[in-house]
Order: C-alpha cells, then structure tokens, then sequence
C-alpha cells in the first residue's frame, strides 16, 4: 500500500475543523467532566478513527517551560501558525532579563512624566502568578526598578484579583505576602508604594471582545476615580466579601477601594502614568481603548485625567492598541489562512463572542482583519450575558446551525470553529455545569458529523487546552485531590498541563488515514500543516509537519 502526505485528490466536501475549548484528555476520573460526559459521539470517534493526542502547553506552545499551562491565545497562536512562537510570558521574561524592557522609550517616557509632573506611577493587572495573562514576578521588577533605580516616590497598585488561572480561592496567598513585600520595598527606597483598588477579574475592567462595557465602566469608577466601597486594606475587603456572598470566588469578588483617613490612596489623576501589566491581550483591549480614545462613547470617564499611559504588549497589532507599549509581541507572518487565501481556499471562521478573536485574531497570528474579503467570511454570534454556569449550553446550537448549513451549502472549502463551553464553563469550577457544557458539545459535534459525511467531507476534532477534564484542584507534591475539611473536593477554575485529542473522521470509506510515525512529539503547532495536507496544498518548509499519511482504499 502507497501512503501518501498529500492528499492529491481532494475532498467533494469541505474541511471542518471542531475546536472543542477547554477539553482535554485525563486518564484520571475524580473530577473529570469530560470522561463523566454522555458522549456517545465522541466515544464512537474515539472507537472507530484515527486518532492521537497533542501536547497544548508549555515550550509546545511557546511558553518558558513545560509547568505553564496553554491558554486559548497561545493555542490558537499556534494552530495558525504553524510553528512555534516565543510568547507572552516569555517574551516579558526576556525583555526583564535583559533590561530592554527598561531601556525602551516607552518605559523612559513613563518614568519622565512622573518626574516632570510629581505624578504617581500606576499599575493595574491580574494579579496571580497563573501566567496566561500577567505574573507577579513581572509585577514585582518594574516595582522594583521604578523605586529603587527610578527613585519615583509614589506607586499604586490595582489587583484584578484572579481565582480562574491559580486557585479560585487563593487570593490572600497572593495579597498577603505582597503587603510585606511592599513594606519592604517601602522602607528600603523610601518610597510609598500601596494597593489602591482592586476587585474580581470577571466583575471589573478585563471584559473581551466587547461582551460587557460595563465591567469596564465599573473598573474605571474603581482605579481611576476611586470611587466606590472603601476598606482599610485589600485582606479586609476580600475576607468581608467572602462573609457577605458566601460561596463566592475571587474572580467574581465586586469591586473596591483602599482608603485611610484622608480617603481614597490612589485615584487617577492629571500627570500620573499607568501600566496595565497584563501580556494577554484579549482582556485588555477595552481598558486601554478607554485610556486612550478621544472620541469614546462606551460609557462615561468622569474623570479622564491626562496621564501616561501604556499596556504591558501591544495588544492589536492591526488597530495600535495600546499606542505605547513596554514589550513588542511575536511577529508571525505567514499563518496558515493567509496561505491558503493564496491558494484560492475559500474559509468560514465561526464562533461565539467569547471566543471569536480567538478562531480569527489569534488565529491570524495577532492581526485584526481579513487576508482576502472574497475568501473569507467570519461569524460571530453574539454571547449570552449570564453567568456561563447558568447557560452551560453557551451558543453551542447556534453555531452548529451556522456550520451544518455552509457544510450542506458548500460555499466553502475549509471551516474552523470554536466550541467556549469546555473552558469558559470550566473556569467557573462548578462540576455539573461543566459536565453539561461537555454534553451540549458532544451534541452538536453529532451533527456535524452527519452533516460531514452527506457532503463527503472532513472532519477534524482537537482542542486549543485542557479544562473540563481537570475540575478539582491536586496536589503538587502527591497527585491527589485537594479536599475542603469536610471532605469535598475542592473545585479548579484553571486550565490544565493535559494534553487534547486529535481526531480524523473521513466518513467515505474511500481513503485510510493513519498518524505519521516519523512525526516527534506532536503538538498544537502541526494542525496547520495537516489542513494544508487535507485540503491539497503543500505546506512550507518553515512549518512543522502534517501529522497524517493517506492511501487509497
């Protein structure tokens, strides 16, 4: 039998590629939503397919090591790209450690403003050491440099307080030990550096893809006007929250204010500069849009104070969001849409709000717009605004419907689309909502594939990370579950170090498909190269290789 790398002939029907987000591959069961999940459709693709798994996180995916866990940025980075790219994390690593990051203009002109102003230096970000979006350490060297080598007198910080990347209730291991830091630093440069505001990462300032302003709106209340509810410190607001919502996790804690006897410590006012620390940049657009915008109608700024203002990465290479920024993000050229607009592939990019910028912006190796209007088409159907656990379907149906009638249409050649439920249901930590989301997936993804194999197609089923398997938080040291003093689980919001599936079902019989052996630990980053091969196009060089060989039946 002749296998080939190529498939030569083609398909009668199209493409489709299932991201299914936040659903991974766990041999454990405690805890596992995934392997819980009635899933009789992916259990017969499991049963009846070529299939692998592929490694979403850490160097796979260009992150610093293999204990960092994939996000869906990183993720759809590399299945676009085909290759692997030095990212957020990393990139902010290397920019500390060599001192470019303090030597670069935009960090010149930060620090000259609040010496010509007598201004306050300000940070805002998420405050964990999760490192998908910020890390503490990233924190801690600009504190560093901007008191003890800056000599600027006076710092504020405004947490975004986590419970989604790190423990959903881990809060206090951050602040606690970040208030004896500050003294520290406090009394070694002579300096007056305190928390100033803070609140949870899903009720203020890190809204995406413009699904909910008003968590922006709340945000700029909170950092930059310092109004709102007031405490003595950030431990006393989050252990009187816990008291008052019981049951509540960090990301969702409301929003507050740090203030002595003479009020708020550390609004935002003329001739200050700000630094929003985060290197993700889906949560960070509309913050920065909202600092730097002249003709802004999200909501109202009262105040907008003239300051410095700039985002830890440039967010939207397209559209210069933030217009200064500290580190250059990965230039990728070359995405695997790109090349195959060039070869006339007609594309549908589909998903809903939540994950939208993720199936096209990152997709798209971090640009905003299209490669060829005529080729592509990109769908987003909009989100409901509840809360994911009380919806746990998502848009799952809508989209479905959108893909099962292009399939049937055949007005494209190659479709991806990106189910949220998995991780965005995942995060919440709530078990039976994730083990619904997982279902509501496994539904649609039954009838794509009926919708696949009438029009004598493809059908590719991977994930960006790993979530909904993983919903109880282990031990480090021993692998076991971590459980509450009643004996519960303790539930994880965070995404997971395990690796996803890769399924191939080529319903007409007419071609045997089998994994490449030649093919050294497969990752996110050779899912491109395999489309090209499907679709008919060889793909370059420069990218890793297509995981499939074909034969004629």
């Amino acid at each position: 039998m002749k296998w080939e790398k190529l498939l030569k002939d083609g398909l009668t029907g199209p493409l489709t590629l299932v991201i299914m987000d936040g659903i991974g591959f766990s041999e454990r069961r405690e805890g596992n939503a995934v392997a819980d999940a009635h899933t009789p459709h992916l259990d017969w693709l499991l049963a009846h397919c070529p299939h692998g798994l592929l490694k979403a996180h850490g160097t796979a995916v260009g992150l610093p090591s293999d204990k960092d866990m994939g996000n869906s940025e990183v993720g759809h980075n590399a299945m676009g790209a085909g290759r692997i790219y030095a990212q957020g994390a990393r990139l902010v690593n290397e920019a500390i450690e060599t001192g470019r990051l303090f030597q670069g203009k935009t960090w010149r002109h930060l620090m000259d403003y609040c010496r010509e102003n007598n201004g306050t230096l300000h940070f805002i970000g998420l405050f964990s050491d999760g490192n998908v979006h910020s890390h503490l350490d990233h924190l801690r060297a600009m504190l560093e440099r901007a008191a003890l080598v800056e000599k600027i007198p006076r710092g504020r910080i405004h947490i975004l307080l986590d419970g989604r990347d790190v423990g959903e209730t881990s809060a206090l291991e951050y602040v606690d030990p970040f208030e004896a830091y500050l003294q520290d630093l406090n009394s070694r440069a002579g300096v007056d550096y305190r928390i100033a505001s803070g609140g949870g990462r899903m009720a203020v300032t890190m809204d995406r893809y413009e699904a909910d302003w008003s968590m922006v709106a709340r945000g700029w209340e909170t950092h930059v006007a310092g109004r709102g509810r007031t405490f003595r410190s950030a431990r006393e607001a989050i252990e009187t929250y816990r008291r008052e919502i019981p049951g509540i996790i960090d990301q969702d804690l409301p929003p507050f204010v740090i203030a002595d006897d003479q009020g708020p410590v550390g609004p935002i006012r003329d001739g200050d500069s700000v630094i929003f620390f985060n290197f993700r940049g889906d949560r960070a657009i509309e913050i920065s849009r909202a600092f730097e915008e002249e003709n802004f109608d999200k909501f109202q700024r009262d105040p907008y104070p003239k300051v410095a203002y700039a985002g830890m990465m440039e967010y939207d290479g397209d559209l210069h969001i933030p217009r200064s920024y500290l580190v250059e993000p990965p230039h990728i050229e070359k995405t695997v849409s790109e090349l195959l607009c060039a070869q006339g592939i007609r594309q549908l990019a589909i998903s809903e709000t939540q994950k939208f910028g993720h199936v096209t912006y990152f997709w798209n190796g971090n640009r905003s717009g299209k490669f060829d209007p005529e080729l592509e088409e990109y769908v987003e159907v909009p989100s409901d605004q509840v809360p994911f656990e009380e919806r746990p379907w998502m848009k799952a149906a809508e989209i479905t419907d959108r893909v099962v009638e292009e399939i049937r249409g055949g007005r494209f050649d190659f479709m991806r689309l990106n189910f949220a439920n998995g991780d965005m249901v995942g995060h919440t930590g709530i078990y039976q909502a994730a083990h619904i989301a997982v279902e509501a997936v496994d539904l649609c993804l039954g009838r794509i594939m009926r919708a696949v194999r009438e029009a004598g197609g493809m059908l590719l089923v991977t994930a960006d990370h790993g979530n909904a398997e993983e919903m109880y938080e282990l031990d480090k040291k021993t692998g076991e579950v971590k459980r509450h003093a009643d004996g519960t689980p303790k539930a994880k919001t965070s995404h997971s170090l395990n690796p996803v599936w890769f399924l191939v079902y080529e319903p007409s019989g007419k071609l045997q498909v089998r994994f490449d052996p030649e093919v050294p630990d497969p990752g996110l980053t050779n899912i491109a190269a395999t489309c090209m091969q499907i679709l008919g196009v060889k793909p370059p060089d420069f990218y890793d290789p297509p995981l499939l060989l074909f034969a004629a039946s």
